[in-house]
């Protein structure tokens, strides 16, 4: 009876776990889906898309200046000119999600032909789904190196 128990013990155990880790599976495609939402809503200008990532309390926080700078959903999504195709020399990426049941952080690159846009996000799980729901972003200009011109050899 004992041995019974036990097995029946380890059983659930071991199905609780792998529940759990099909869970964060889930969620962390989910994630993702809403963060390519934005990365690609951002590329082609589309803000229809990048709002659908974003909660309706969303707000970008940023610093520049010597100012502290707080922009509101409505303000970040005016503005934008749809274009059908992504910019030459653009590109977006994921660097790391990290999920804690439900809430995630998560950091985006977003790389111009000038500029690199590095995007901190705190996400919820709602009963919409993952939502961006706050975002801290910074630029720096692309580092560029002139290379002299070889002179025609004689």
């Amino acid at each position: 009876m004992r041995t019974v128990f036990l097995f029946i013990g380890f059983s659930l155990f071991f199905l609780n776990a792998n529940a759990q880790a099909a869970d964060t599976t889930s969620d962390w495609n989910q994630i993702q889906k809403t963060l390519y939402r934005y990365i690609d809503g951002q590329a082609t200008s589309d803000s229809v898309m990048v709002g659908q990532a974003f909660h309706d309390s969303w707000q970008l926080k940023f610093f520049r200046d010597n100012e502290f700078k707080v922009i509101t959903k409505s303000q970040y999504l005016t503005g934008y000119k749809k274009r059908d195709t992504r910019p030459a020399n653009w590109s977006g990426r994921i660097v790391f999600i990290d999920i804690s049941n439900d809430i995630a952080v998560a950091k985006v690159e977003i790389s111009t032909s000038k500029l690199l846009f590095t995007d901190y996000f705190n996400l919820l799980k709602t009963n919409r789904g993952w939502l961006i729901v706050d975002k801290t972003s910074t630029r720096i200009p692309h580092k560029t190196v002139e290379v002299p011109a070889q002179k025609p050899k004689e």
